[in-house]
């Protein structure tokens, strides 16, 4: 049995703990993510009616979580959009599709609450699937200018971009300062912090620009 409902605080240590296995030694030796989900629940840009978790047999197994950002054109005219991150599935669990069922769900509510962009940075293969293009398709760059490969967008509502140069900006709960995230990794139970192939796979993948 599959039910995906709303996070409560009853859930956010189990939540914790899924997204510390789920990315631990992924892109960095150790990881930062579920530091991130610690502290983003206290902050004004998240939101609570997309922090959803996944149960199979009424065991939580991942959750997604979402945040607001903004768009600016050139003249300055400011678009609320969406960006999600961390979403989280236990590795016993992944390559089953769940993952894509909590983006699936949480696209519905997402559109309930009048969004119709989101913008998200990971790895294409993960995303294109669920409709995800790349920011350059978009004309949506970052403030240097570029167009980060890792960067991409999925409307919503159809042409609900027009064309125009955006730039995106997120929240800056997403700003995490690494010296307390480890410090917090490390008053948790240890695990083994190890280097991966897939950690010089998002060093390329984080590295890779069109312009």
């Amino acid at each position: 049995m599959i039910n995906i409902r709303n996070e409560t605080p009853k859930d956010y240590e189990i939540v914790e703990e899924i997204t510390r296995k789920a990315f631990y030694n992924m892109y960095i030796p150790g990881c930062v993510e579920h530091y991130l989900v610690h502290i983003m629940r206290e902050h004004e840009d998240f939101i609570k009616e997309l922090d959803f978790v996944i149960e199979v047999d009424d065991k939580i197994i991942g959750n997604i979580m979402y945040t607001k950002a903004k768009l600016v054109d050139e003249n300055n005219n400011q678009k609320d959009i969406l960006t999600f991150g961390p979403i989280s599935i236990l590795p016993e669990y992944q390559r089953r599709g769940y993952g894509k069922m909590l983006l699936e769900h949480s696209f519905k509510k997402a559109i309930q609450l009048g969004y119709d962009t989101i913008v998200i940075f990971g790895s294409p293969s993960n995303y294109v699937s669920s409709g995800f293009k790349s920011c350059k398709k978009y004309n949506i760059c970052i403030k240097d200018n570029t167009y980060p490969a890792a960067m991409m967008v999925k409307e919503l509502e159809q042409d609900a971009l027009d064309g125009r140069k955006w730039t995106y900006f997120d929240s800056p709960v997403m700003n995490i300062d690494e010296e307390e995230a480890l410090r917090y990794d490390d008053s948790l139970e240890k695990m083994e912090k190890i280097h991966t192939p897939t950690q010089e796979e998002f060093y390329i993948l984080s590295n890779s620009i069109f312009r």
